[in-house]
C-alpha cells in the first residue's frame, strides 16, 4: 500500500492543484498541508475526508486514502447480489430491458460486462463475449471481436481518449494503465480528422449486416457504494436508418 503523503501529494499533482491551492480549498494551511504530504504530521480522519472532498475523489479513492492515514473505509462495497441492491439492480435491468431493440450493457471501471440486455447478447455472443468478460480486453485482444469492428482505429482512439478521461477521474488503476499503455503504441502516429465530426459510430459487422453505433452512459447518482458510483450503463443507438431498421428486424425474429 502506498504511504499517505505521496498518495496524496499524486492526487494534488493529477487535479494539478499546488498545495497553496488545496491548502485553500480545504481551508487549512500550506505550511501544514506540507507536514502531511512529507510524513511530519499524522492527518486526522476528519482532516483525511476534507483533503478527499477538496480532490473530488471519487469514493473508492476516498477509501484508499483513508486506508493510507490508517483509518477503516467511509463507503462500503456491496455485491450487486446483495439483498440491500435489489432495487438498484432493478432499476439497472428495467433500463436495459426497456432500451431494447437496441443493445445495452451494464460496465464496471475495468469495463467489464456486469449485465446485458438480449441485443446486447446477441451481438456480443458471437465474439464469444459474455457477462464477466471485459470489452477492453476484447477490444485490444479478441480477433473475432477486432475483425467484426469495420473502423477499428477510429474506435480505438475514441476508447483511448475514453480511458485517459476515465483514468484522471479514478486515479491510479494498474488495469486502465496497462489499456492505455497499449492503446498509445497502437495509435502512435495515427492522424486524427480535422476538424473532429460530432459523433463518430462505431461500425460493427454482423454476418452480412453492417451496423453503426453510437452511445450514451448513465451512472447512479447519490449512492453511498464504490460499486455502485463505479457502475456505467451504456446503451447503443442506431447511427442511421439502415442499422434501425435491422435491429427492429432481428428482434422480431427473436
Amino acid at each position: 500500500m502506498q504511504a499517505f503523503g505521496p498518495l496524496l501529494k499524486d492526487w494534488r499533482a493529477l487535479r494539478r492543484m499546488s498545495q497553496l491551492d488545496l491548502a485553500l480549498e480545504a481551508e487549512i494551511s500550506a505550511r501544514h498541508l506540507s507536514f502531511v504530504e512529507t510524513g511530519r504530521a499524522q492527518p486526522s480522519r476528519d482532516m483525511v475526508l476534507r483533503l478527499a472532498d477538496s480532490l473530488h475523489l471519487p469514493q473508492g479513492a476516498t477509501n484508499a486514502l483513508l486506508a493510507a492515514a490508517g483509518y477503516a473505509a467511509a463507503y462500503p462495497a456491496r455485491d450487486l447480489s446483495e439483498a440491500a441492491m435489489a432495487p438498484l439492480r432493478a432499476a439497472m435491468d428495467w433500463m436495459l430491458e426497456r432500451h431494447a431493440p437496441y443493445p445495452g450493457f451494464a460496465l464496471d471501471r475495468h469495463w467489464r460486462l456486469v449485465a446485458l440486455n438480449g441485443p446486447a447478447r446477441v451481438l456480443l455472443q458471437a465474439s464469444g463475449i459474455a457477462v464477466g468478460d471485459s470489452l477492453l480486453v476484447a477490444l485490444l485482444d479478441n480477433a473475432v471481436f477486432r475483425s467484426r469492428i469495420e473502423n477499428l482505429d477510429e474506435v480505438e482512439q475514441m476508447t483511448l481518449h475514453r480511458l485517459r478521461s476515465e483514468w484522471v477521474q479514478v486515479g491510479s488503476d494498474a488495469v486502465l494503465e496497462g489499456h492505455i499503455t497499449t492503446l498509445q503504441a497502437r495509435q502512435r502516429g495515427a492522424v486524427r480528422p480535422n476538424p473532429m465530426p460530432s459523433v463518430i459510430a462505431a461500425r460493427y459487422r454482423m454476418g452480412t449486416v453492417a451496423l453503426s453505433f453510437f452511445s450514451t452512459i448513465a451512472q447512479f447518482g447519490t449512492v453511498e457504494d464504490v460499486a455502485l458510483s463505479e457502475l456505467r450503463i451504456e446503451c447503443l443507438f442506431p447511427a442511421d436508418e439502415g442499422t434501425r431498421e435491422a435491429l427492429i428486424a432481428m428482434a422480431s425474429d427473436a
